[in-house]
């Protein structure tokens, strides 16, 4: 079945962490040395295209919230700016050689995924063939981006946003870890800033999409009182299993449903088990039936399955052991059809959160 994935800080790991995203996991690892952490990363390429990763949001990166960090927090605006155009200019590239297609319009996005329907078809013939490899469906198409950033303060100024637009930017988080720009991110309190605003205004008058992960409980409902626009959360669980500000409360999660948005659960770890620390627990006893627990508790609020699917961070600076123990790559996320029918979910159901539920939304935020 195909997959849409709301959520991959690729161009991180490639630019920032220095990572060959077309070489496969595993050879990353060895290359690496990683025993643990970063080291045993469980994205690349390869194993998208194994996992029927057919479309996924590929952010970009850049914060600067007056804490500078290496690789991710830096000291200036015009550096955060350079940092992020910079990552979209390596999607840029990789689009050029043929390994991507960046996908910004409804009638691209139509394109791309009939293109890899027909793949899986022809692929599901082959193998169900006798004849075998006579029938070799050829080379998978190109993995499919949506542009995504993750935190807003490389955009300079709100009037720069239809620059960004212009780039391919469509779909924007406000923040991320800390006192962001432009509002306030997780571990905060802090609302939406001053220049927020003109920013959501803008964002809305353009179509581009409001991604509210990571922000303050404060800055959440905030944004949604100035913003009527299409709504989502990447990468975002649930606070009533794992209580933590991290996650939404259920009446967040009602406020997204009640806009026709959507929730792609994360893969890591502490945002699946209530208390996990890193570097003092472990991953046993995690496994992809518990992301599955967050996928059904939205589906519950909802009476429906047009709201869960998949935003899974697995390459959010963590490794295989921040990750379900039974994933040792993205291409595992394939074993989530199974899980979800095993609880009881239709066909209808278990294709809407693989991939139709993100698919929906783009459609209805891109128009005709």
């Amino acid at each position: 079945m195909l997959i849409i994935d709301s959520h991959l800080d690729l161009s991180m790991n490639a630019l920032q962490w220095n990572r060959d995203l077309l070489l496969s996991v595993y050879t990353i690892r060895a290359q690496e040395g990683g025993r643990s952490g970063r080291g045993q990363g469980t994205v690349a390429y390869p194993e998208m295209r194994q996992g029927r990763v057919a479309l996924s949001f590929a952010t970009m990166i850049a914060r600067c919230t007056g804490r500078p960090q290496p690789h991710i927090d830096y000291a200036t605006v015009a550096q955060a700016y350079g940092v992020a155009r910079g990552q979209l200019a390596y999607y840029r590239a990789l689009e050029h050689d043929g390994h991507v297609r960046i996908v910004a319009e409804r009638t691209e996005l139509d394109k791309h995924i009939a293109a890899w329907e027909a793949w899986e078809a022809a692929d599901e013939e082959a193998t169900s063939s006798a004849a075998g490899s006579e029938n070799d469906p050829g080379p998978h198409p190109p993995l499919g981006f949506v542009i995504a950033m993750e935190g807003a303060d490389p955009i300079m100024e709100a009037d720069q946003l239809e620059e960004w637009w212009a780039a391919g930017l469509r779909v924007l988080g406000l923040t991320h870890y800390g006192p962001g720009r432009y509002a306030g991110g997780t571990a905060t309190e802090l609302g939406l800033s001053d220049l927020c605003p003109a920013l959501l205004a803008e964002m809305e008058r353009l179509g581009m999409i409001l991604d509210l992960t990571h922000c303050s409980d404060q800055a959440f409902w905030q944004a949604l009182e100035h913003y009527s626009g299409p709504v989502l959360g990447s990468h975002q669980n649930t606070r009533a299993l794992v209580p933590h500000q991290r996650q939404w409360t259920d009446e967040q999660i009602q406020a997204i449903i009640d806009r026709d948005g959507v929730l792609g659960a994360s893969c890591d770890v502490w945002m699946l088990k209530s208390g996990w620390s890193r570097g003092v627990d472990t991953n046993a006893g995690v496994t992809l039936d518990t992301l599955a627990d967050h996928m059904g508790h939205v589906c519950q609020l909802a009476g429906n399955s047009r709201h869960a699917a998949i935003g899974s961070d697995l390459d959010g600076g963590f490794g295989q052991d921040q990750s379900p123990q039974d994933l040792q790559s993205i291409a595992d996320l394939q074993k989530l059809a199974g899980i979800l029918a095993g609880r009881g979910y239709g066909a209808e159901d278990i294709a809407n959160i693989m991939h139709g539920n993100w698919l929906r939304l783009l459609r209805q935020a891109w128009g005709a």
